[in-house]
């Protein structure tokens, strides 16, 4: 089980980067830290190079152009989001992709549910369900009023969220896919390297222009670090035959737990007993998919 391990360790460095990322947007634009991230996360893949351009067959330098634009939408949407909601519910609503990830995992890889995988997600949506509804319920019943209504979050945040749950879930899927002939190598840096490219045409064709205190923010070069090693662990993950895209999607939800704490003692957020509460939900449906 080295996978799953690898697995659950790319989800607590996910939640810490949740958490860097709201940082490095405190002091730069959302596309101004896309670029920079990619970049400097390209730079941490280029000794993979020689290893990189050997033996790709052809077919994969479009498939992986596939996957990098998926990611490229995908990011945009999360960081929008994560840069005008509490990173304490954002990683709990992240979690919706568990449901999207299962669908793929099922319908695309075929793999089998269980009767406890199916218990599981029940219990992972009524988590989700209790995280939307619950700030609205206390609101209406005039209980902590101004405490919830601080963190009423516009719809179209929650939209983009579930937009980019549903694009990493067919990310991760495709990963699973294009692993079983390729090496982490090849996959992480062609991934990369257009990835760099797109943001670099989006900047090109809007003709934004950065600003050069994004080059000195350290929390972009401490994001791209973490960045590389978590999907480093997780390709190599995907390289294992025996693993599963649905154990693997609830193993992430690791990074859950983390960027609620964080939001507690770093961002100084509120209510977080009852996201707390909302996670255990949703970590034990994890923990019954996994029986």
């Amino acid at each position: 089980m080295l996978w799953a391990g690898l697995v659950l360790f790319y989800g607590i460095v996910k939640g810490f980067r949740d958490v860097v990322k709201k940082k490095a947007l405190n002091k730069n634009t959302v596309m101004e830290v896309l670029f920079v991230y990619t970049f400097f996360a390209f730079l941490f893949c280029i000794p993979e190079a020689p290893v990189a351009l050997k033996g790709l067959p052809p077919r994969y330098y479009y498939l992986i152009l596939i996957k990098s634009f998926v990611i490229f939408i995908a990011w945009i949407l999360a960081f929008k989001a994560i840069e005008k909601m509490p990173i304490s519910i954002y990683g709990v609503l992240d979690l919706s992709r568990i449901l999207f990830s299962t669908a793929f995992g099922i319908l695309v890889l075929k793999e089998k549910g269980t009767v406890f995988s199916t218990i599981g997600l029940a219990l992972v949506l009524f988590g989700l369900l209790f995280l939307r509804l619950y700030p609205e319920l206390r609101i209406r019943s005039g209980k902590d009023r101004s405490s919830y209504e601080a963190e009423r979050i516009e719809p179209k945040y929650i939209w983009m969220i579930l937009g980019s749950c549903i694009l990493n879930a067919t990310s991760g899927c495709l990963d699973k896919i294009y692993m079983r002939d390729l090496n982490s190598s090849q996959l992480q840096f062609w991934y990369m390297l257009y990835l760099v490219i797109f943001y670099g045409l989006y900047f090109v064709v809007k003709r934004v222009k950065i600003d050069r205190s994004v080059w000195k923010n350290g929390w972009i070069w401490t994001m791209s670090f973490l960045f590389f090693i978590a999907d480093r662990a997780l390709f190599i993950a995907n390289s294992v035959s025996d693993s599963k895209v649905i154990i693997m999607t609830l193993l992430k939800q690791s990074a859950c737990i983390i960027s609620i704490l964080c939001g507690k003692y770093i961002f100084k957020e509120k209510n977080i007993g009852y996201k707390l509460f909302c996670a255990a939900i949703i970590l034990a449906g994890i923990i019954v998919s996994l029986i």
